[in-house]
């Protein structure tokens, strides 16, 4: 059974940087591409970042392109999400999945940027 423990998350201010950690067990993490989401209070989730099973490629929706850095290790079955530069739209329950989002939902981790 795939679980995805994410954590990392926290108050922090405007302009304040966060490194999100997303935990994968039960699959072959290093055959996947992987990805983060959020989801805001009132709204749907939303995808964030994406990174190739291998790393090598990224991509990110424009909100987040130049401030946040997806990257991944295999040999620790962890993604990671480095967030610089926070704005309070960025607060949300953040949440790692497969990039098409295949895997069952974690508990995320919640993200407040206090303006």
């Amino acid at each position: 059974q795939v679980q995805l423990v994410e954590s990392g998350g926290g108050l922090v201010q405007v302009g304040g940087s966060l490194r999100l950690s997303c935990l994968a067990s039960g699959l072959s993490f290093s055959k996947y591409d992987m990805g983060w989401y959020r989801q805001a209070p009132g709204k749907e989730r939303e995808f964030v970042a994406a990174v190739s099973w291998g790393g090598g490629r990224t991509e990110y929706v424009d909100s987040v392109k130049g401030r946040f850095t997806i990257s991944r290790d295999n040999a620790k079955n962890t993604v990671y999400l480095q967030m610089n530069s926070l704005k309070p739209e960025d607060t949300a329950i953040y949440y790692c999945n497969g990039k098409s989002g295949g895997f069952s939902w974690g508990q995320g981790t919640q993200v407040t940027v206090s303006s």
